[in-house]
């Protein structure tokens, strides 16, 4: 199988995440700033998670594009990914509407926790799939983000018990150590 259907499918399938996640925001009553205040924390829970996504995403165009064929391993990682990824709608929308208490805090920490192992294991399915001399294989290298980032969300969900304003700061840390560009994949692919 070609990778195109893949492709086409998980784009689809964030499109639709990110869909849900802005409809689950609800237009406040009024029109003066003071309105605005008590959906603050929804919209700033929707903000976190859209960079998620976007990461994510961002990070999954790469590495299929690295990849040469589907397998059937790499489908059913895929979507395992996929169903974390689709459940960040329902808990950036708890944790935005409890106004980041501990409990959906701890939710959304699980979630990202889970989304993060899902995406190692997609990785290790296209590096399984694509032999030992992967492209993929070559420009992870080490991926020392790949492996802190859920000893982070780990740290962040045990820091809900103590203040969820710390595992909010960690989980925050985490999104934006991913945002600076990653270009090893783009390195090592040929023409590039």
């Amino acid at each position: 199988m070609g990778k195109g259907r893949l492709e086409a499918f998980s784009d689809g399938a964030i499109a639709i995440i990110i869909t849900i996640m802005v409809l689950e925001m609800k237009v406040p009553p009024g029109d003066g700033l003071d309105s605005l205040l008590p959906v603050l924390p929804v919209f700033l829970s929707y903000v976190l998670s859209f960079v998620y996504v976007g990461i994510y995403w961002n990070n999954h165009h790469h590495m299929l594009h690295a990849c040469t064929h589907v397998t059937g391993a790499m489908l059913w990682a895929n979507l395992h990914l996929l169903f974390w990824l689709s459940l960040f709608p329902f808990a950036t929308g708890w944790m935005g509407e409890n106004h980041f208490t501990a409990l959906p805090t701890a939710v959304y920490g699980v979630v990202q926790f889970m989304a993060a192992i899902a995406y190692y294991l997609l990785e290790h399915a296209i590096i399984r799939a694509q032999g030992p001399d992967s492209i993929l294989k070559k420009a992870v290298g080490r991926d020392w983000k790949g492996k802190v980032s859920p000893v982070l969300y780990v740290v962040a969900i045990v820091a809900t018990l103590v203040s969820p304003l710390i595992a909010q700061a960690i989980l925050v840390a985490v999104a934006l150590m991913w945002l600076i560009p990653d270009r090893r994949i783009e390195k090592v692919l040929p023409g590039h």
